[in-house]
């Protein structure tokens, strides 16, 4: 399992709420039992393994809280693929998973074939990010863009898209595209409030590895790319964060909505049977809640207000045994 320190290092989660048919997680107490020995106790020992997959956008702030976690000493086991928030629910309906971690809310489709699946599962908000646009460092002419601007910049209208094009005192260079792949819920989330469903351009290199998008715009001073605040955080040296309709992407206008249409929250999906049944699960999903707003910090997205987490915890609790 690679470390947080690699989602950020290469280059350079909690408001929980509860759908329709699913619940939480639960605090994992110190279990004492009698040994014979007045006032002697011992702790219940949770052993178990848990499986999660889904968002690269994610994958920073969960790889983080289960380094931490290991970190404990738990006897937990605890492993996340990056397949994107799309690939994380199929792996999720056909049961080889436990959570599953998006960038954007749980699709319609995808809600019935986990119904099919007869998989009820919880929704919780980890954090919030802000879908960040970046440019080379060179690059000293794209440095506000309108929504407008970017979808006529991503938009398939079968050109060769130049940055003459947008602005005709910009250079007459071809436009290099970098995005996340079709699974990733990134790319979902760009093309409703962007594109407004219309295709993205054909010669745009796409990768569910956010770090490979990364090191194309490093690369090429006509490049342009998309992806989660914390990978812009984790590489600000060596890209360029572009304004969009004049308000550049930190944490206060994140948290604030104020970097609109493209701010969005982060959310973990998790299996009610799981929690119901399996200690390691709900062990684990409590120390993420616990921890959730530091680790977010930690990596360079935003945290929930503390009674947002406190109100998923008491989600949680509904799991206890």
């Amino acid at each position: 399992m690679k470390s947080w320190k690699y989602y950020l290092g290469l280059t350079a989660v909690g408001s929980a709420l509860l759908l329709g048919a699913c619940g939480g997680t639960t605090v994992e107490k110190d279990a004492a039992a009698e040994t014979g020995t007045a006032g002697a106790s011992r702790e219940a020992k949770v052993e178990g393994s848990v499986a999660g997959d889904g968002s690269s956008t994610v994958a920073p702030i969960m790889e983080a809280l289960v380094e931490e976690y290991t970190a404990t000493g738990t006897d937990v086991n605890v492993t996340v693929g990056v397949s994107g928030t799309g690939g994380g629910f199929e792996k999720f309906a056909a049961g080889e998973t436990k959570f599953s971690n998006a960038s954007r809310p749980i699709k319609d489709e995808e809600k019935q074939k986990l119904e099919e699946a007869g998989i009820d599962y919880t929704e919780f908000l980890l954090a919030y990010d802000g879908l960040t646009v970046v440019v080379n460092p060179e690059n000293d002419w794209a440095e506000n863009l309108t929504v407008e601007d970017l979808k006529k910049i991503w938009i398939e209208d079968g050109t060769k898209k130049k940055w003459s094009d947008i602005n005709p005192e910009w250079p007459e260079e071809e436009i290099v595209f970098y995005a996340p792949g079709t699974d990733s819920g990134t790319y979902d989330y760009f093309n409703e409030v962007i594109l407004e469903e219309e295709d993205m351009v054909k010669d745009a290199m796409l990768s569910e590895d956010d770090n490979v998008l990364v090191q194309g715009v490093q690369s090429d001073k006509n490049a342009i790319g998309f992806f989660g605040y914390a990978y812009y955080v984790a590489n600000r040296d060596s890209l360029k964060a572009v304004a969009v309709n004049g308000v550049g992407p930190d944490s206060n206008t994140i948290e604030s909505g104020e970097y609109e249409p493209l701010s969005r929250p982060l959310f973990t999906y998790v299996s009610n049977a799981a929690l119901a049944d399996d200690a390691a699960t709900r062990n684990f999903f409590d120390f993420v809640l616990g921890n959730a707003g530091d680790m977010a910090e930690s990596v360079g997205y935003v945290k929930l207000q503390d009674e947002d987490y406190e109100k998923g915890k008491e989600v949680l609790a509904r799991f206890e045994k």
